[in-house]
């Protein structure tokens, strides 16, 4: 079955239907993206034909202009939904990676003198990891790379073997990624609440969660999308994304940014991949747990992730509590299923 609202469907049978909805004449239904619930429970996100097409040229513009894409994300989650609507602004059919057996495949079967792809970290860290796919990606004029936050060193190991990363930070409601690489895409209004939250405002914005305009209300303020994001502004003006606001938590009274943590953790030689999150506790109000996936070899103990943190940051926000699994529980987009992780802690 092919839909948008919500859309699902093969990605060649919602081309076809996406091509008649941005080419119809007068006015259309808005389409329905149903959120991932990476965080809670799945949402259904109403986008306007004109957001949709606002966020699709200003990506473009922002790129450089119309090239052929590689649909490597599902195509009824946003991020995939723009590949295809940017194929058809761009007037070039978007080659799919589940139609080739390999990535290397995939690449050689594209024609565009200009080639992009959007990717998930997780899978950009998967293929780094044989040099025939690093050398696939080096021949896209931009890996656009967001769904989740990436680790810096993921971001840095990818332009320093010659792959031309743009890192994006968005969400449904804002018809996906609206800032590359901290800039703000065209007409795009981001500042700070005073609390630190990520406010965005533009002509990317949605309509509304359909079926609850309770969660409409309580989204916007003063006509901005209030995001559940913190941020700041470095010394070049370009946006940090701190982490969400539920990954900020209080243990004994001291502020913990579990993103830190768990990039701090990635950094040891002994791990994998780690999250991180907090449990309830008794004498600290929350504790920090750790969540990882160890390296060949044996897994480090818990008091030397302790001291490792630690010696990047305050003793306080080294984890208290050590999980140890074969792979973190990941949802359909590669993003991390935090309900899942919660369940294991």
């Amino acid at each position: 079955m092919t839909s948008l609202q919500p859309v699902e469907g093969e990605p060649r049978a919602l081309l076809a239907v996406l091509e008649g909805w941005l080419g119809a004449s007068g006015e259309v239904p808005p389409l329905v993206v149903r959120t991932s619930g990476s965080t809670g429970g799945p949402k259904d996100v109403v986008l306007s034909r004109a957001a949709v097409l606002a966020s699709a040229r200003a990506s473009l513009a922002r790129l450089g202009g119309p090239g052929q894409w590689l649909l490597a994300l599902p195509a009824h989650h946003v991020a995939g939904l723009q590949v295809l609507v940017r194929s058809l602004l761009g007037g070039a059919a978007p080659v799919l990676l589940d139609e080739h057996p390999s990535l290397e495949a995939a690449t050689a079967a594209m024609t565009g003198e200009r080639r992009y792809v959007s990717l998930v970290p997780t899978q950009l860290v998967r293929l780094l990891e044989r040099p025939g796919q690093v050398e696939a990606l080096r021949r896209f004029d931009t890996v656009l790379l967001g769904g989740a936050a990436a680790d810096p060193a993921l971001v840095r190991a990818a332009r320093e073997g010659g792959i031309a990363v743009v890192t994006s930070y968005g969400m449904s409601e804002t018809c996906g990624g609206c800032v590359y690489d901290g800039l703000p895409l065209a007409d795009l209004a981001v500042k700070l609440d005073a609390e630190d939250r990520i406010c965005l405002g533009g002509p990317v914005l949605f309509d509304g969660y359909r079926d609850r305009p309770d969660l409409t209300e309580s989204a916007f303020a003063d006509g901005m999308l209030r995001t559940q994001d913190l941020g700041a502004f470095d010394a070049d003006g370009l946006l940090q994304v701190l982490g969400r606001v539920d990954d900020v938590m209080v243990s004994g009274g001291v502020n913990v940014a579990l993103p830190a943590v768990e990039c701090r953790l990635r950094e040891h030689p002994g791990i994998d991949d780690a999250a991180v999150l907090g449990a309830d506790d008794a004498e600290w109000g929350a504790r920090v747990v750790a969540v990882v996936v160890p390296a060949a070899g044996s897994c480090p103990s818990l008091a030397e992730l302790r001291d490792f943190v630690s010696a990047r940051l305050p003793r306080s926000w080294a984890p208290r509590d050590l999980v140890v699994v074969l792979a973190l529980p990941l949802l359909a987009t590669g993003k991390l299923d935090r309900a899942a992780l919660r369940e294991l802690v």
